[in-house]
């Protein structure tokens, strides 16, 4: 590796481990813990390569990303933060920035990039207007690479015209992904419409949604519940697009080319929607993150008027075993209900426990009836798994009551959706007295939905 490379960060380990292993690579380095400082050298002509930190004591480092450009075009740059979110990462495409990197980074995984932007010109181009005027409030956040990876593809694809097909399991964040593509776009200003099967209805339903979109984007929410013919009028509705035509985003929790195989979602119309695949990972293949999205959850509960807590080191623990089957939305939930219930400022691992204790902490189901383990097995596993937690000492008492109360809660809510809320047709497919699931039903604290009223 050849080259100037310099520096800028206000954390002086950060400094002296950058220092020291580019100079072994064979680099100059400057350093220093002020951007006015880098500035002044990007100025003067010094520098091949900067590597900069965005929180600095004399300014924001992506602020600085335009002025670099505009005195040194060509210059790369690549970003590094404890800031690991989504709004970082997309904020430094928009600036552009050679690269962005998490922290705490990967040192050899630095020096790759570093020695690539050594090598490669990078194009010059002016940043475009409002980078920092979009929403903080995203809940994506991550600093675990599947994460970056898709930060950076977000960041690579929101700027084209190509179809955008969003998956994952429910509660990952498909539907804030698709918004923050738009958001994050020069489509930003346009509308973003979510569309229902209704909205295809009518032989003016499809030429109406085409309206309202009006050059923005149009999203199909978890496209594979569409019927066949919702879906061949999407298709008919996709070859007449015409000029102002809007982006095209759908999201599904279900593998599309499995469903297409089996005859359930239509070829032509999966060809035409999968341009890029955004593909968002669910919590367990994120575990680290998990402490950072509690963290967040909790600084949000407490701007929400709740209390101010945080999570015992116990507490964390006993989190990243657990295996999230509703993903980042049950984590929120769960967060939520620790933050109203919690005694003290610190979350212990008792309370914690009971919450997931009265949660299903099994393996989201992914193939069809039979395909995997009946249900005893499954319930040996999810229990060895409990026990485990614990590290070799024993759970709580009552271990009994809870396990069918995790057992009686999603039957009986799967028997009450099956039969539309009506309790007499529940009870009877449950082979219990009315009476009894009433009790049942208050005992358990179910919301009932509209669908679900009480009769």
């Amino acid at each position: 590796m050849d080259g100037t490379v310099l520096v800028a960060d206000d954390d002086r380990t950060i400094r002296t481990v950058l220092t020291q292993a580019l100079t072994r690579a064979g680099c100059k380095v400057h350093a220093t813990s002020s951007l006015v400082t880098l500035m002044r050298w990007v100025e003067e002509g010094k520098g091949d390569l900067v590597i900069s930190d965005v929180v600095m004591p004399d300014g924001n480092g992506l602020e600085q990303l335009p002025k670099i450009s505009a005195a040194r075009p060509g210059l790369p740059v690549i970003v590094i933060s404890a800031q690991n979110n989504i709004m970082t990462a997309i904020q430094a495409a928009e600036a552009e920035a050679y690269d962005y990197l998490p922290k705490p980074f990967d040192l050899p995984d630095l020096m790759k990039r570093s020695a690539r932007a050594l090598e490669v010109k990078r194009r010059a181009a002016p940043a475009r207007p409002d980078a920092h005027a979009a929403n903080d409030e995203l809940p994506l956040v991550g600093r675990t690479p599947t994460m970056q990876a898709l930060y950076r593809l977000v960041a690579r694809v929101m700027n084209t015209a190509l179809p955008v097909l969003i998956t994952g399991e429910s509660g990952t964040g498909k539907s804030l992904i698709a918004r923050a593509v738009h958001d994050f776009s020069d489509r930003r200003s346009l509308p973003f419409v979510v569309a229902s099967a209704a909205d295809l209805q009518g032989m003016d339903g499809p030429s109406s949604l085409l309206a309202r979109a009006k050059g923005g984007t149009l999203v199909f929410d978890e496209i594979a519940d569409l019927a066949d013919t919702a879906q061949a009028r999407i298709v008919r509705m996709l070859d007449t697009l015409g000029d102002n035509a809007p982006r095209i985003m759908a999201t599904s929790q279900v593998d599309l080319t499995t469903r297409m195989e089996e005859g359930g979602f239509r070829e032509d119309l999966f060809y035409r929607i999968g341009g890029v695949t955004i593909s968002v990972p669910s919590l367990r293949e994120r575990v680290d993150d998990i402490p950072l999205l509690a963290d967040h959850f909790l600084l949000r509960a407490e701007r929400d008027g709740g209390s101010l807590r945080r999570l015992a080191p116990g507490a964390i623990d006993l989190a990243r075993n657990y295996s999230w089957p509703g993903n980042v939305r049950q984590l929120e939930n769960a967060i939520r209900r620790l933050v109203a219930t919690a005694t003290e400022d610190e979350i212990t691992l008792g309370e914690i426990e009971a919450v997931l204790g009265n949660q299903p902490a099994t393996e989201p189901m992914r193939g069809a009836a039979g395909e995997g383990d009946k249900l005893s097995a499954s319930v040996a596993k999810h229990l060895r798994r409990y026990f485990d937690l614990h590290g070799g000492a024993l759970p709580p008492p009552g271990l009994y009551q809870r396990i069918l109360r995790e057992v009686e809660a999603p039957m009986i809510e799967i028997a009450l959706d099956a039969t539309g809320g009506n309790q007499a047709k529940c009870a009877d497919l449950l082979g219990i007295n009315r009476n009894t699931l009433r009790k049942k039903i208050t005992e358990l604290d179910m919301r009932v939905t509209r669908r679900r009223k009480l009769m």
